[in-house]
C-alpha cells in the first residue's frame, strides 16, 4: 500500500528587511487643492469673499452694475500685460520692462509725426505703430535673453531702464495728446452696453487660453518651464521659442498701450509705471508657479479681478492707498506660502 501523500505547505519567503515602504497616497482635499480646479475653486471662493464685503460695507455704491462695470474697467489693461506674463512665467522666464514698453509705445503712436500719417490715412495707423513698439521691444528681450544668454531679470531690467528713458526723451518730458476724434470715439465706444476695454481683455485672455491649453506652442512653453534641458532634449528649439515668448508679452504690452491711449487720450511716459509688479502679482496669485511649468490663463484672470475688486472696495470705503499696497502685499506673500504648500509632490510634507 502506498503512503498517503502529505499535503505540501507553501511557505512565503519572509520579508526582506529595511524595504522602503511605498509612501501613502495624498489625502483627497490636498489633490483637489493642488489641480487647477482646486485653485480655480479657491479663487473664486476668494473673489465672493472681497464682493461680499464691498457689498455689506457699501451696500449702495459698490453693488451696482454700473460698478462692476468699472471694475472691469479698470482690471481690463493690467489684465491683458498679465496675459503676456502668465506665458513667460510658465515658461520660467520673468519681463519688468512690460510697463515701460506700454510707455515707450503710447509716446511713440501720439508723435506729430505719426498723427499726422493718421490723419492722412486712417486712425488705426496709430494702433500698429503702438503694436509693432511692443512686438518690437519684447523681440530685443528674447534675443538678448535666449540668444545672448542673459538672465532675463536683468535684460528686461535694462529694458525697462532704456524704455522709459526712450519715452522721455522722444515726448520731451511733455503729454501728448491724441487729436484723432475716431480713435478716441472707437476707443471709448461700448458692444452691447459693456466697454470697448473690457472686450478687448476678453479677447485676449481667450486668445491666450487658447494659445496655452490647445496648440503646440503652449505645450511647449509648459515643457521649456518644467525642463529646460529635457525640453531641448525633445527637440524643441528653447532659444527661438523663448524669442517668441517674450515678444507676445511685447505685443500685450502695446495692446496695453493702446487702450491706455483711448482711456486718458494722451501718450506720456509716465504710462505704465509699476504695471510690471501688478502683473507679477495679478499672474503669482492666479497660481502660475515663479519657477515655471504650472500656470493658467484662467488663474491669471480671477488674479487680476482680486486685485482690482479689493481696490474698488478700498475706494468705496475712502480708505488711503498704504492701507491697499499693505493689503495687496499681504495677499501676494499668502499666495506663495500656499503655493509652496500645494506644490509639492503627493506624499511629501
Amino acid at each position: 500500500m502506498s503512503e498517503p501523500t502529505t499535503p505540501t505547505r507553501v511557505r512565503t519567503a519572509p520579508a526582506e528587511t529595511g524595504a522602503v515602504a511605498a509612501p501613502a497616497p495624498a489625502p483627497t482635499w490636498r489633490r483637489l487643492l493642488s489641480g487647477s480646479a482646486g485653485r480655480n475653486i479657491g479663487l473664486v471662493v476668494a473673489l465672493l469673499v472681497i464682493v461680499i464685503v464691498g457689498a455689506v460695507t457699501a451696500p449702495t455704491s459698490f453693488a451696482s452694475v454700473d460698478n462692476l462695470l468699472v471694475i472691469l474697467r479698470q482690471a481690463s489693461i493690467i489684465g491683458v500685460i498679465s496675459i503676456g506674463m502668465t506665458l513667460v512665467i510658465i515658461a520660467g522666464g520673468i519681463d519688468l520692462s512690460v510697463g515701460s514698453v506700454m510707455g515707450l509705445a503710447s509716446v511713440v503712436a501720439t508723435l506729430a509725426a505719426v498723427q499726422d500719417l493718421a490723419d492722412n490715412l486712417h486712425w488705426s495707423v496709430m494702433i500698429l505703430i503702438a503694436l509693432a513698439v511692443g512686438i518690437g521691444a519684447g523681440l530685443i528681450n528674447g534675443i538678448v535673453i535666449a540668444y545672448g544668454n542673459v538672465v532675463a531679470f536683468m535684460a528686461t531690467l535694462a529694458m525697462l531702464v532704456g524704455a522709459r528713458g526712450l519715452a522721455e526723451i522722444l515726448a520731451e518730458r511733455r503729454t501728448l495728446v491724441v487729436q484723432d476724434r475716431g480713435f478716441i470715439t472707437f476707443m471709448n465706444s461700448d458692444f452691447l452696453g459693456v466697454d470697448i476695454l473690457i472686450w478687448i481683455f476678453a479677447i485676449v485672455a481667450a486668445f491666450g487660453w487658447v494659445l496655452l491649453n490647445r496648440t503646440t506652442f503652449g505645450r511647449r512653453t509648459v515643457a521649456v518651464g518644467g525642463n529646460r534641458e529635457a525640453a531641448r532634449l525633445a527637440g524643441i528649439d528653447v532659444r527661438r521659442h523663448t524669442m517668441w515668448l517674450y515678444a507676445i508679452t511685447g505685443l500685450c504690452a502695446g495692446i496695453a498701450a493702446v487702450m491706455i491711449l483711448g482711456r486718458t487720450t494722451a501718450g506720456t511716459s509716465t504710462h505704465g509705471q509699476l504695471y510690471e509688479l501688478d502683473a507679477i502679482a495679478a499672474v503669482v496669485v492666479g497660481g502660475t508657479l515663479l519657477i515655471g511649468g504650472r500656470g493658467t490663463i484662467t488663474g491669471t484672470v480671477f488674479g487680476v479681478l482680486i486685485f482690482a475688486t479689493l481696490t474698488n472696495v478700498f475706494i468705496q470705503n475712502n480708505l488711503s492707498s498704504s492701507v491697499q499696497a499693505v493689503a495687496k502685499g499681504v495677499i501676494i506673500v499668502v499666495a506663495v506660502l500656499l503655493q509652496q504648500r500645494f506644490s509639492r509632490p503627493p506624499g511629501r510634507s
